[in-house]
C-alpha cells in the first residue's frame, strides 16, 4: 500500500503542531533541540520510559550501553501517543532525534515515503543482524518497494483473556468457541451482575476488536483488500458486520461499551467486574496476580460457515521498531552500536524475563514470570490468525475509524449503517 501522504502533506500538517509539539517528559530538552546535542550523543525519540509496558527494562538497558561505551552519551525524548506528532514537527526544522522507537501504524506508514526516516535495509545487512530478525516482522515492515522501514523489535499476541472465576460462578462450563455460546455465556454472566465482553469501543481496542469480528467470513487476502480500499461490501465483510451486530445486540459487549476506553476496559477487566477482554500480550503482562491464577487465553468464538475453523487472535509484528531519521544517519557509526546491543540475546532475553514483551526476534527466552503471556505464545494451531489492519488502513483514515468504532458499538446501530460509517473514514484517504 502507497501512503497517502506526500511531502506537502507532511508539511502542511506539521506547520499546524509547531506551536504544540509537547515537550519529551525526560532531559529536561525540546525535541526540537536533537539535532543542537554534542555529536558524541545519541539522541532516541521513544515512548518507553514512564508507564509503557518494558519501561524499566529499557531505562536499565540504557544504563548498561552507557557503562559499555564510555565517552559516548544517550539521551532520550520520551511521549505517548503523541509521539509521531512531535516526532514530525521535530524532522520539519530539521532537528529530529537520531533514532525513533514507535509502531507502524497511522502517520509513520508516511515517514520512509516522504523522507523523514530512511530504508534500513542496507544497515540490517552490513551490520549482519538479519538473522536475528523473524521473517514474518521482516515482512511486515518492509513497503510494497521493498524498502524496510524499521529494525523490528517488539511484536504482540492478542488473544481473547477469560476470567474463569467469573465464568464458573454465572455457570459457564466451557470457555466459549462460538457465537452461541458466547451470547449464552453472556445471558448468564448479566444474570449474576457480571458484564460478559469488556472493551475500549471509543477508542484503538474497540477498532481491533471490530476488525478481528469482521474477518470471521473473509480471508485474509479478502480482510486486506477491505482494510486497503475502504470497500467492505463484499459477502463476507457484509456478513462479518452482521455478526458483531448480532453480538452486540444480544448483550455480549459491556454497556455503553461505545463511550469506554482502553483505560477503563483494563480497569474492569483486572477488577473482576467484567469476565472478558480481548487483549494484547503488554495488556496480559500487567493483570494483577490474583487475577491471572483464574484467566484462560483463548481466541475470539467463530460463526457457522465462517472463513475460521478455529477461534481467532491477531498476531502482529509491528508493534515497535527502531527506525533512523537522516540525523541519525551522520551519527551512523554510533547508531550501529545502539542497535547491535539492543539486537544482543541478552538485551532481548531481559525484555521477555523482565517485561513480558513479545520480541519481533529470534530469542529461546520465554516468559515464565508472565503466565498469560506465555500461554498466548502457546496457543499455535488451537486458534486461527487474522490481520491486524494497521499496515493496511490509510493514515487519513485511522481517525476516522475511529468514530466508525463508536458508532458501530453503539447498540441498535444496523448492519448498514456500521458498513457506511466504516467505509465513509476512508472517503478522504
Amino acid at each position: 500500500m502507497r501512503s497517502s501522504l506526500t511531502r506537502r502533506g507532511l508539511l502542511a500538517a506539521g506547520s499546524g503542531l509547531v506551536a504544540a509539539a509537547a515537550v519529551p517528559a525526560l532531559s529536561g530538552c525540546s525535541s526540537l533541540a536533537a539535532a543542537d546535542s554534542d555529536p558524541e550523543t545519541l539522541v532516541v525519540h521513544t515512548q518507553l520510559g514512564t508507564t509503557a509496558p518494558g519501561s524499566p527494562t529499557y531505562l536499565a538497558a540504557l544504563d548498561r550501553f552507557r557503562e559499555e561505551n564510555p565517552g559516548l552519551g544517550v539521551k532520550n525524548l520520551i511521549n505517548g501517543d503523541d509521539l509521531g506528532q512531535v516526532y514530525e514537527t521535530s524532522r520539519l526544522a530539521r532537528k529530529e532525534a537520531d533514532v525513533v522507537m514507535v509502531n507502524l501504524y497511522d502517520k509513520t506508514l508516511a515517514w520512509t515515503d516522504v523522507d523523514a526516516t530512511v530504508d534500513v535495509r542496507g544497515y540490517l545487512d552490513d551490520w549482519g543482524l538479519r538473522e536475528r530478525v523473524l521473517p514474518a516482522a521482516l515482512s511486515a515492515w518492509t513497503d510494497d518497494r521493498d524498502r524496510l522501514r524499521a529494525f523490528p523489535y517488539f511484536a504482540t499476541n492478542w488473544p481473547v483473556a477469560y476470567n474463569r472465576a467469573l465464568l464458573d460462578r454465572a455457570g459457564v462450563d466451557a470457555i466459549p468457541t462460538t457465537g452461541a455460546e458466547l451470547i449464552a455465556a453472556a445471558r448468564k454472566l448479566r444474570a449474576k451482575g457480571i458484564a460478559p465482553v469488556t472493551v475500549g469501543g471509543n477508542d484503538w481496542t474497540g477498532q481491533k476488536l471490530l476488525a478481528q469480528i469482521i474477518q470471521t467470513f473473509l480471508t485474509q487476502e479478502e480482510a486486506r483488500h477491505a482494510y486497503t480500499t475502504g470497500d467492505f461490501g463484499s459477502r463476507g465483510a457484509r456478513a462479518g458486520i452482521e455478526y458483531f451486530t448480532t453480538l452486540r445486540d444480544a448483550g455480549v459487549f459491556a454497556d455503553k461499551a461505545q463511550g469506554l476506553t482502553s483505560d477503563s476496559m483494563t480497569t474492569q477487566f483486572n477488577t473482576q467486574a467484567a469476565a472478558v477482554q480481548s487483549a494484547m500480550s503488554s495488556a496480559l503482562a500487567k493483570i494483577p496476580e490474583d487475577v491471572v491464577r483464574h484467566t484462560e487465553v483463548g481466541g475470539w468464538p467463530v460463526a457457522e460457515g465462517a472463513a475460521h475453523k478455529r477461534p481467532t487472535v491477531i498476531r502482529a509484528f509491528t508493534l515497535i521498531g527502531f527506525w533512523i531519521s537522516p540525523n541519525g544517519v551522520r551519527k551512523i557509526e554510533h547508531v550501529e552500536k545502539f542497535l547491535r546491543f539492543m539486537y544482543r540475546p541478552d538485551t532481548v532475553a531481559r525484555f521477555v524475563t523482565e517485561a513480558g514483551r513479545d520480541m519481533a526476534l529470534r530469542t529461546d527466552t520465554v516468559s515464565t514470570g508472565f503466565p498469560l503471556v506465555a500461554a498466548a505464545q502457546r496457543l499455535g494451531s488451537d486458534v486461527s490468525q487474522v490481520l491486524l489492519p494497521d499496515v493496511y488502513v490509510p493514515p487519513s483514515a485511522t481517525q476516522p475509524l475511529i468514530t466508525a468504532t463508536s458508532t458501530s458499538f453503539t447498540r441498535g446501530t444496523s448492519p448498514a449503517r456500521v458498513r457506511a460509517a466504516l467505509e465513509s473514514a476512508y472517503r478522504s484517504a
